[in-house]
């Protein structure tokens, strides 16, 4: 387990596993490299980030995450592996799952939502990127990208 506090002073306890609060994940993020480049996406407020959001209802995690993939970036998932979760101390605390797969297909001219879209980064181009969101800026993001790079999709 690791704890920080992210960019806006919450307190982060970062799990890789299930995370030891019990609660329930029903937020994702999507941390991919497919042919040595990481899948990203610009919110339209936030800056560039890895796709991610919020389950619907009745939906599941693994659901949401290839859903969000799609609509984020027209990138379909395929071999999803949940391998963390992070519970950000927010008012209300919530919990957010975080996957890696392979890429199944990409649509050429996907509908988005909230997003410009799939921008692939290199390693120096993601670490030299000036117009990060904010969640791509603390600890708990690093230790992510180093299990992709080690354990992969």
């Amino acid at each position: 387990m690791i704890t920080y506090n992210d960019i806006k002073g919450a307190a982060v306890e970062l799990t890789f596993g299930e995370n030891r609060k019990g609660m329930e994940a029903r937020h994702v993020l999507v941390v991919l490299k497919h042919e040595g480049k990481w899948l990203m996406t610009r919110h339209e407020s936030r800056g560039i980030e890895f796709p991610g959001g919020k389950a619907e209802p009745g939906e599941t995690i693994e659901e949401a995450a290839v859903r969000e993939a799609i609509e984020e970036t027209g990138v379909t998932l395929k071999d999803l592996v949940k391998f963390a979760e992070y519970v950000v101390e927010t008012d209300p605390p919530f919990c957010k799952a975080v996957f890696t797969g392979k890429v199944d297909s990409i649509e050429e001219n996907p509908v988005l939502y909230e997003t410009g879209g799939a921008l692939w980064f290199t390693d120096e181009e993601l670490d030299l990127c000036e117009e990060l969101s904010f969640h791509m800026k603390d600890t708990g993001m690093e230790k992510i990208r180093k299990w992709v790079e080690t354990h992969g999709g």
